[in-house]
């Protein structure tokens, strides 16, 4: 299935590089086997959420304290510690996921290095690693293709398979296709929106 210029514009609206999005999103949506009007309708609508219209590629941590103490608030637990931290993402992104997802301990840097990147934030050593491997490159060539838009829309093809996500949208079960990328229903509305419009472009 071939998407052309005028139904990503549609259903990626706040796009504003669609011959970019269309080249990458036909260059790897058939590898990862999201080949049906179901299929794509699913990855556009909930990935276009996640990342604003395939606008925000990577993860921003720019938080100051009071935005600290309310996301982050196990790894903030007081006033004087958000403090510290606030308005430092690598600082911020080292402490927040420092010590799990296969990273290193905080004074590693493998919280920033390994920070959201991608359509659907890949996060972790861990997951960076399973990826690069399915794909045939090193960590390093993995961190610069991640930055790219063609990293971008495959990281988030290879985690839509590996996840069965396929398979829901087959069933066209938005709330359980949400439920497994959000890890809740956190915009639900939105990507039911976009879901039922993409089907009707596609």
């Amino acid at each position: 299935m071939q998407l052309t210029e005028k139904q990503v514009s549609s259903c990626v609206s706040q796009n504003k590089n669609v011959p970019a999005l269309t080249a990458a999103l036909n260059k790897v949506l058939e590898k990862y086997e999201i080949n049906t009007k179901e299929r794509v309708a699913g990855f556009l609508a909930q990935c276009g959420h996640e990342s604003a219209g395939f606008t925000v590629l990577q993860e921003n941590l720019n938080y100051g304290a009071k935005g600290l103490r309310g996301v982050f608030g196990k790894y903030f637990p007081d006033d004087a510690t958000a403090a510290k931290y606030e308005r430092k993402p690598e600082m911020i992104a080292n402490r927040v996921y420092g010590g799990r997802m296969g990273n290193g301990p905080e004074a590693s840097g493998d919280g920033y290095k390994y920070r959201g990147r991608g359509a659907i934030q890949l996060t972790g050593h861990d997951n960076y690693a399973a990826f690069a491997k399915a794909i045939g490159k090193d960590m390093d060539e993995t961190i610069k293709y991640l930055e790219t838009i063609d990293g971008a829309i495959e990281s988030a093809c290879w985690f839509w398979k590996k996840n069965g996500l396929n398979e829901i949208a087959d069933k066209k079960d938005i709330l359980a296709m949400t439920k497994r990328i959000n890890g809740g229903t956190i915009g639900l509305e939105d990507r039911t929106k976009h879901w039922n419009h993409n089907l009707e472009v596609l």
